[in-house]
């Protein structure tokens, strides 16, 4: 197995002191947003042996086994990241696979450079993704029901957003929630921008349920996305709880430190809290106006010892040991590659000593023995 040198990704929401404390390292004051581990040609780990890319590229079947390379080809399908959010990120959602194709080859047929930013696509993979809190972490998951988001508009005493509240007690609730969501973004940004200001007030003012609101837009005054955010189901995670996004659900992540694992994709379409580009029409026709509950996520345990988050995706599968002083060794091996993630204590993986924020890349196949205490997350494909 191999030891993993891994990217941190410097992005302006990321804490200043998460990742560092987690590392036992000193923080730099930049924030330390993310950091990446698996093969993703924009920051692939590193090994002895080069990049992961490299060490994939000399000997796919070798590295990934026969039945992964077969189901999903030369690559590894996931990317393995530890998220630390001090700001929230952008209110966003992802494409099914089938939209992921059709958009890309849409723009690759316009000719928009990939790197254009207002380039929708980047590749033509979806992008589900699970995350499951190390820290106590705050997000938003899914549409909240409309009745319960027009009483949570209507209680901020701002008549700019009565037409809101009217519009979300009609039926049927997904029609409500797309004419909702249209008018926020597509409303007159300086008569929005005031209407923001005055929800703003009334939640510092009001506190409880409307706080997350006012500090969404502490960081980004004035942004529509603050009153599309207050359209969602607002979830607070105790560490090890977790939740899973799939396409078409609107989400953000607000604060705290998190594991993150997901398709091996860039694929993401805003709704707001950012400067980036928001692609209105193309937004609404990937977003599912359904109600849902945020449905929180705790691990499934086999008599190994093994916590699996379960989820309905082949691409990854997460799960965790949470290894007591003096516990018995546990053999991983597995016929598909896997990441071995170090969270908390110090955990032996093969000849490798791991300490929190450490990792290996496993080959199928490789034997993978842990001893330890600690807790280590597992990541592998599911093939």
């Amino acid at each position: 197995m191999d030891r993993l040198d891994n990217t941190i990704r410097p992005y302006a929401w990321g804490s200043t002191t998460a990742i560092p404390q987690l590392l036992g390292a000193e923080p730099t004051g930049e924030p330390q947003a993310e950091m990446w581990m698996g093969a993703h040609p924009g920051a692939p780990s590193r090994t002895s042996r080069g990049t992961l890319v490299e060490v994939i590229e000399a000997g796919p079947e070798r590295e990934l086994g026969e039945r992964a390379v077969a189901k999903f080809g030369p690559r590894l399908p996931f990317l393995l990241k530890i998220l630390a959010a001090g700001a929230p990120l952008s209110l966003q959602v992802h494409p099914d696979l089938a939209q992921a194709r059709e958009g890309y080859e849409d723009e690759e047929r316009r000719g928009i450079p990939v790197d254009a930013p207002h380039r929708n696509y980047k590749d033509a993979n979806h992008k589900p993704e699970l995350v499951c809190a190390i820290t106590e972490f705050d997000g938003l998951c899914g549409f909240r029901d409309p009745d319960r988001a027009a009483d949570l508009l209507d209680g901020l005493g701002v008549d700019s957003l009565k037409p809101y509240v009217d519009l979300l007690h009609a039926h049927p609730q997904d029609a409500a929630l797309r004419e909702v969501l249209t008018a926020v973004l597509t409303a007159d940004r300086e008569e929005m921008a005031g209407t923001v200001a005055e929800a703003t007030a009334a939640c510092t003012r009001l506190g409880g349920a409307y706080a997350p609101y006012a500090d969404i837009a502490h960081h980004y005054p004035g942004d529509p996305g603050v009153i599309a955010a207050m359209l969602l189901n607002h979830v607070r995670l105790q560490p090890g709880e977790a939740l899973f996004l799939g396409a078409g659900i609107p989400h953000a992540y607000l604060n705290g430190l998190a594991v993150e694992i997901m398709a091996n994709s860039d694929n993401v379409l805003r709704c707001g809290l950012t400067p980036k580009h928001v692609d209105v029409p193309e937004l609404l026709r990937i977003v599912r106006f359904q109600p849902s509950d945020p449905g929180v996520l705790r691990p499934e345990a086999s008599p190994d010892g093994e916590e699996v988050y379960e989820t309905p995706i082949d691409e990854f599968r997460l799960s965790r040991y949470v290894l007591p002083e003096g516990g018995a060794r546990h053999d991983l091996t597995r016929p598909t590659p896997q990441i071995l993630l170090c969270t908390a204590g110090a955990v032996r993986a093969g000849e490798h000593e791991l300490r929190p924020g450490q990792s290996v890349f496993v080959p199928a196949g490789e034997t993978a023995e842990v001893t330890g205490s600690g807790t280590l997350f597992r990541a592998t494909v599911v093939a």
